[in-house]
Order: structure tokens, then sequence, then C-alpha cells
């Protein structure tokens, strides 16, 4: 696996530009039992994870709010009957008056126009909050898948141990018989069999976490899959801090706030019309039962603002505004903060990484193929041989955590300048040399 963020690009999900909010090429109505590719865990969760269906339906909410703060208010009917049922001259409803009017609702100050922007900018803002889920799922997907390599990895090293166990008991057994040996070295390589036979089980039961903690990003509690294909063993170079840095307005946490302010500034807008008294105009027309004469009624309501001007709730979206204008500050200083330490840790990772392939393992290795070859012909002990195979097992776990802490860092740090490392220099994908 090149580069996780690289699969993403290559099933037609890009970062860049975040207001696109394209759908994922890829159909893939449900999980089956075939080995599973990092691009179909992806598509998995862009189609079926629960919080970015829970964001969708937020969506169009906002949406559905958009349309209602566009309609302008209605028309209103009112009748009134006067004079009637009453007593004396007024029984019945001979001496009555019937008047049939409608009246309407005048907006003045802008009212509607900045109702709608401030409903506008807010269906904005969940279509950010929505990328801005996405990409925390498609992030942790390529976290647990990494975990899921690595823990494939760790379960078939053990298992490769193991086996080598059992063949070199069969070789302490032969030396015992021999007279080479104390048949209490038997007891010894059975008791690290018996260790080893431990670590199996537990790399098989944090393998089945890491499957369910994978899965769980498409809303599957039981996994189907039983195998992932990919990588791990590759890393790329890493661009200078100063050109991933500029980057950082790429990030949808970020560049949120550019609609956030405008959102804000818009509220204030639409409080501040409202200051300016709305006018309801009226008209219809009067019955005379007495005489069956017909009358026009017209008139204009104007509310007398003395009191009230909306001065309480202007106030309150300037200081909304106002702390929008904060909080963007803070975003952007935790977010820079954020992108160095997960730079420092990326260059430290690939540094260990790079450290233990090259320097370490092959070291490891050879000792421990030598020391246990040696046994045979009496060179070394039985101490020997464990030692040299404990620090070889201590020395691989190592090299895995390193290289699933180096992808899971680079999904951090792609997730912060929003788009993948590799995109930025595709040659610069280099293999560790170990497989998969």
């Amino acid at each position: 696996m090149k580069n996780f963020f690289m699969w993403l690009v290559m099933i037609g999900w890009i970062f860049i530009p975040y207001t696109s909010f394209a759908e994922p090429t890829i159909q893939i109505k449900k999980e089956s039992k075939e080995p599973i590719t990092l691009k179909n865990a992806v598509a998995l969760a862009l189609m079926h994870n629960p919080h970015l269906k829970a964001f969708s339906f937020e969506k169009r909410a906002k949406e559905a709010r958009a349309l209602q703060s566009g309609l302008r208010p209605n028309p209103k009917l009112n009748i009134l009957v006067e004079d009637a049922a009453g007593t004396g001259g007024f029984d019945g409803f001979d001496q009555s008056q019937t008047t049939i009017q409608l009246s309407q609702l005048i907006e003045l100050g802008g009212k509607r126009a900045a109702r709608l922007r401030s409903s506008n900018l807010s269906k904005k803002l969940a279509d950010w909050d929505y990328e801005t889920k996405r990409m925390d799922v498609l992030t942790q997907v390529a976290r647990s898948y990494a975990l899921v390599l690595k823990a494939q990895q760790q379960t078939k090293l053990t298992e490769d141990l193991v086996k080598l166990s059992e063949k070199f008991l069969n070789i302490v057994d032969e030396r015992i018989k021999a007279g080479k040996v104390a048949a209490l070295e038997k007891v010894k390589s059975e008791i690290n069999l018996s260790y080893l036979k431990v670590e199996l089980k537990k790399a098989e039961r944090e393998l089945k976490a890491a499957r369910r903690n994978l899965s769980i990003n498409w809303g599957t509690a039981q996994p189907q899959f039983e195998v992932a294909l990919g990588n791990l063993n590759q890393t790329s170079n890493i661009p200078s801090l100063e050109s991933l840095k500029i980057r950082l307005n790429n990030n949808p946490d970020l560049a949120r706030w550019t609609t956030e302010l405008e959102q804000r500034q818009a509220v204030l807008d639409s409080e501040i019309s409202k200051s300016t008294p709305n006018i309801q105009l009226q008209g219809g027309f009067r019955r005379l039962e007495t005489t069956d004469d017909l009358s026009l009624v017209f008139g204009v309501s104007i509310p007398l603002q003395f009191f009230n001007r909306n001065q309480g709730a202007i106030e309150e979206a300037r200081h909304k505004l106002g702390k929008a204008e904060a909080e963007k500050r803070a975003k952007k200083a935790s977010t820079e903060k954020n992108f160095l330490e997960a730079y420092n840790e990326l260059v430290f990772y690939e540094t260990q990484v790079s450290s233990i392939k090259n320097q370490i393992l092959p070291g490891a290795k050879k000792a421990f193929n030598g020391i246990q070859e040696g046994y045979r012909f009496g060179k070394f002990n039985l101490l020997d041989v464990l030692d040299s195979q404990k620090t070889f097992f201590q020395t691989k776990k190592l090299y895995l955590d390193s290289l699933v802490q180096y992808n899971n860092t680079l999904a951090d740090l792609e997730r912060l300048i929003g788009e993948p490392l590799a995109s930025l220099n595709p040659a610069s994908v280099q293999s560790t040399g170990e497989g998969s």
C-alpha cells in the first residue's frame, strides 16, 4: 500500500475542492467475505458510516430551513360581523354590519433577504461540517486499516516462530539422545514453545479486534472479511515543513471559519433589519344589512417602536460575531500546533523505521539464524538461542509498531493539510524491503 490517502485519490475521491461533495465512484452495497482492500474499505465507510448518515440528515434539514426562510408572509383573511345577536333592535342580523378584509404584512429593511442569506450560509456550514466528518472517517479508516495489516504481520511472524521452535525442539531432542546436552534443555525449549503459542493466541485475538475496529467504520460489528490486502512496509520522502504549512488552508476545519464569520455577520444584519418596523396593509368591503349598502374599508398598521427596537438581539449577535473571530484564531493556533507535532513525529518515525530496517533488524535476523544453526553443531548453548530468538522477535515487533506509528501519523498529517503527501511528489514512495 503505497500511501493510504493515495488510494482515496485512486477511487475518485479527493480532498480539494472540499465543496464538491462528490460521492465515491465505487459502488459497494455491502461487505463480502472476499479479501478486502483499502479502497473497498473507504467506499464502504463513505456509504454506510452511521455518523456520515446523521450529518447528511443535518444537511437536508438546513436546506429545508433555507427554503422556509425565503418564503414571504401569508396574507390574512379577516371576517368581522358587528351589531348582531344583541338585544332590542339589534336582535338577529337585521341591523348587522359585515366586514370582509384582506391584510398583508410588508417586510421592510431587507429582512427577508438578510434571513435568507443567513440560512443559506448555515446550509453551507452544514456542508463544511459534513466534509470535516467525512475526512475524519477516512482518516480513521486509514488508521484502522494499518492496524489490521500490522496485526496480520504480527500473527504471521508469531506463527513462523512457533514452527521454528517446534523444529528446534526436535533438534534439542536429537542432541539429548546423542548425549551432547542435558535433558533439562528440552524442558526449557518446551517452555519457550508454550510461551510462543500464548503469544500466537494473543496475536490472533488482537487481529480479530483490529478487524472489528475497521468494520465498525461502516457500521458492522461482525466483519465478513478475513484478510486485508496491502503492505505497510513503504515510506515516502517528507517534503519541507514550509511547503506543507502553506497547505493548512486546505484544511476544512480552518476553511469553514470564513463561512462561519459570514454567517454570524448575516445573523447580525438580520437582527439589525428587525429594528425597521414592518407595515401591514389592509383592504376590503363592508355590507350594512339595514340599507343593503356596500362600502370600502382600508388602512395601514405601523408598530411604534418606542421601547423594543430589537437592541438586545443585535448586541447578542455582535458578541457572537466577536466570539467567532476569537474561535477562528484559537482554531488556527491549535491546528498549527497539531501540524508541527504531526510533522515532527512523522520525521521521527520515518527515521526510526529506516534505522530499524537498515541497521538493527538485519543484525538481529542474522544472529538469530546463525546462532540457531550453530547450536546444532555445539557452537552455542540453548541460552544463546533463546536470547537471539527473543531479540529478533522484539525487534520485529518494534519495527511493525514503528511502521504503524508512521502510517498513522502520515494519515493525521494528510488530514491536516487536506491532501495526500504522495500527490506532492508521486515518485517519493519507497519500499522498506520487508514483505507484507
